[in-house]
């Protein structure tokens, strides 16, 4: 997958609708994330993460991707995401990859990690 397609589909992660999320998230996948039940596998990930509201916009700086073997993608990056009448939401995030055909990949790991410093701002 080049990187324009790997931005592309993290950032639909972030902003389409609950089934296309479940189809990109694999049934083995690994999350933590800063709301409980904070440590997630699977369907409860799939559940909990598909049942919260879409945000309207994402933007994803200070881009990382390494590809340590065939097959395998990570990807890190800093977000900020919008929705109406919200405050926009930073956190540091990482993905993980994995291909399951040519054209099909899933993620398997994905954590997000606000600021947690006093003062500590994104990129």
């Amino acid at each position: 997958m080049d990187d324009a397609r790997i931005w592309a589909f993290e950032e639909s992660l972030w902003t389409a609708d609950a089934a296309q999320y479940r189809e990109a998230i694999d049934e083995a996948c690994l999350m933590v994330l800063p709301t409980p039940p904070f440590v997630m596998a699977g369907d409860g990930a799939v559940d909990a993460v598909g049942a919260t509201p879409r945000w309207d916009r994402v933007a994803l700086a200070d881009r990382r991707v390494a590809r340590p073997q065939e097959g395998l993608i990570v990807v890190a990056y800093t977000a900020t995401a919008e929705r109406a009448g919200h405050d926009d939401y930073v956190a540091h995030c990482t993905s993980t990859y994995r291909r399951v055909t040519h054209k099909d990949w899933r993620v398997i790991q994905h954590q997000q990690t606000p600021p947690l410093a006093a003062g500590a701002r994104a990129a």
